[in-house]
This record gives structure tokens, C-alpha cells and sequence, in this order.
């Protein structure tokens, strides 16, 4: 009875869940778009009846802000997204767009800083030194430096339709702030330019309770979601 309970809760926060409906357009990059739509929408490793990516993702509604000022306001408060990213910049972090060819070796380092992460090992494509980075035409790609120049975290983030995603986002580990800041930073970006409703970053369900915090803290939510490809 235990066990069935706890599949009714489960089965009624899924259904308490806001829906997003995240559209795919194949015309922005025909290759690689319609290949993350056949990714998201996978049977689920464990769920086979569910899709991929369909419930808890983790997404912030950029309609709900207005302006850039407005996501900022919401992330007030000690230990909140816009607190730690002001820390970080008090400390001499900026934000900005990167060319990833100009900081190879700090990507390696960064890379290989830790062993593990979320307490899993980490994967050996982040191992193995990538010497020349390509350029995805709908990506864009931004960087974390320190008050010397030096590259500390980076982030990269496709633009698949109506929606954005994070695809990798890694930083050396320290209490600056820094990937809060990181987040915040090109969240505000994309409410400015408006270009997406939506902007990803994976999904709740199967996330460490540490990272589920940190998603909350910059801002998102977990959704259900349907996707469609055009």
C-alpha cells in the first residue's frame, strides 16, 4: 500500500506540473535540431511509456518577465540567484560572449578540475582535450572570466525554436558566485533580445537535490512539456 501511495503522489504532482508546448523549427539547422527533437522525445530510459525530456523539465517562462529588470527582481534575496551574481561581480567576474578557440587550454583545465561532479565520474568527453573548437551557427557561446582574464566556467546554449537550451555548462568549483552568475547573465540577455518564450536547462526528475536547488534559485521551474518539429 506504502509503494502505491507513493506512485498516486508522484503520478498527482506530474499532473500539478505547468505545461509548455516547446516547438522545434528544423529551418534554423536542419542537421542538428532535428536530431535533438528525436533525442528529447526518446522513450525514457526508465519510463518507456513517457518521452525523454517530457516531464519535469526544467525551464524558465521568459514571458513572465516583462523586462530584464523584472527576472531580476524575482531572484531577490539572500542565497537567491541576483544575490550571488552581484557577489560575483563585486569580486571581478564579467560575463561575456567567448570564442571557445581562444581559451582551449582553460576549457581542458576546467574540464579536469574534478573527478567527479553530482557525484557521478566525469564523462570522458570532457577529458580528452579538444584542440579546435567548430561553431554551431544557432549556438551561442559565453565564458566566466576573473579579474586577470582567466577563463573560470563556460556555458553553451542552442537555439531550437521557441525555446533555448543549455547543453554544457561547467565552472571551477569555488563560492564566488560564478555560475550563478553565469545563468542570471544570459537569462537576462535572452529576455533582451527576445527571440525565445522558453529557455532550457535538462530536467528536474533525476537531478541531484543540490542541483534541483541551484535550478531554483536562477529561476526554473520544473514543466511538462509536449514538443513539435516544423
Amino acid at each position: 500500500m506504502t509503494t502505491l501511495l507513493r506512485h498516486f503522489e508522484t503520478l498527482r504532482q506530474v499532473l500539478s506540473l505547468p505545461q509548455a508546448d516547446l516547438h522545434f523549427d528544423a529551418r534554423i539547422e536542419p542537421d542538428d535540431i532535428a536530431a535533438t527533437y528525436r533525442y528529447y522525445t526518446k522513450p525514457h530510459p526508465r519510463y518507456k511509456l513517457i518521452r525523454h525530456k517530457t516531464i519535469g523539465a526544467a525551464l524558465i517562462d521568459l514571458a513572465r518577465y516583462p523586462a530584464a529588470s523584472a527576472y531580476v527582481d524575482a531572484l531577490q534575496g539572500k542565497n537567491r540567484g541576483a544575490w550571488h551574481a552581484r557577489r560575483a561581480r563585486t569580486r571581478g567576474y564579467v560575463c561575456t560572449e567567448i570564442d571557445r578557440n581562444d581559451y582551449v587550454d582553460a576549457i581542458h583545465a576546467i574540464n579536469t578540475s574534478l573527478e567527479t561532479r553530482q557525484g557521478r565520474a566525469m564523462d570522458q568527453r570532457y577529458l580528452q582535450k579538444i584542440t579546435r573548437f567548430e561553431r554551431q551557427p544557432h549556438f551561442d557561446y559565453y565564458g566566466v572570466l576573473d579579474s586577470d582574464g582567466r577563463l573560470v566556467a563556460y556555458a553553451n546554449i542552442g537555439r531550437y525554436g521557441n525555446f533555448s537550451a543549455f547543453s554544457q555548462v561547467i565552472g571551477l568549483r569555488n563560492n564566488d558566485g560564478i555560475m550563478h552568475m553565469l545563468f542570471v547573465d544570459i537569462v537576462l540577455r535572452l529576455i533582451e533580445r527576445q527571440c525565445v518564450r522558453y529557455v532550457m536547462y535538462d530536467t528536474f526528475f533525476g537531478a541531484r537535490e543540490g542541483l534541483q536547488n541551484f535550478k531554483r534559485i536562477v529561476g526554473f521551474e520544473p514543466y511538462r512539456v509536449r514538443y513539435s518539429l516544423q
